[in-house]
């Protein structure tokens, strides 16, 4: 896991777009996710799994988490979701590799953000 958005609130589902994942660009950044990355999005209400790629919306803070195409089948407005994203490393590379998660606050602002190493000596 490169990075991930715990538990945000679907706003929208639009299923005549031409897919992907709409995120507001505050909570994207935040997570580190470019625009077109791919991404795996969890729905804790219902347990679907999709791969998707990201989109950012045209207002930062305006808390946009908009499901599109196909997707937009998976999710429903108001659904709790993960947002994931995922990195290839090295074995020098994941020595100093830290994972982020923020965690959703009101309105799907970023809230607090942990930074967590992921390569632990034995």
């Amino acid at each position: 896991m490169k990075s991930k958005i715990h538990r945000a609130v679907v706003t929208e589902a639009n299923v005549d777009y031409v897919g992907s994942i709409t995120l507001d660009p505050k909570l994207a950044k935040a997570a580190g996710l470019l625009p077109y990355e791919q991404v795996d999005v969890l729905n804790v209400s219902n347990g679907a799994r999709l791969t998707t790629y990201v989109i950012w919306g045209k207002k930062s803070g305006s808390g946009q988490v908009c499901l599109n195409g196909a997707a937009a089948r998976l999710c429903r407005k108001g659904d709790i979701v993960l947002v994931v994203s995922y990195a290839q490393l090295d074995e020098k590379e994941i020595k100093s590799f830290k994972a982020t998660t923020v965690m959703v606050g009101p309105k799907n602002t970023p809230g607090k953000i942990k930074s967590e190493r992921v390569w632990k000596a034995s």
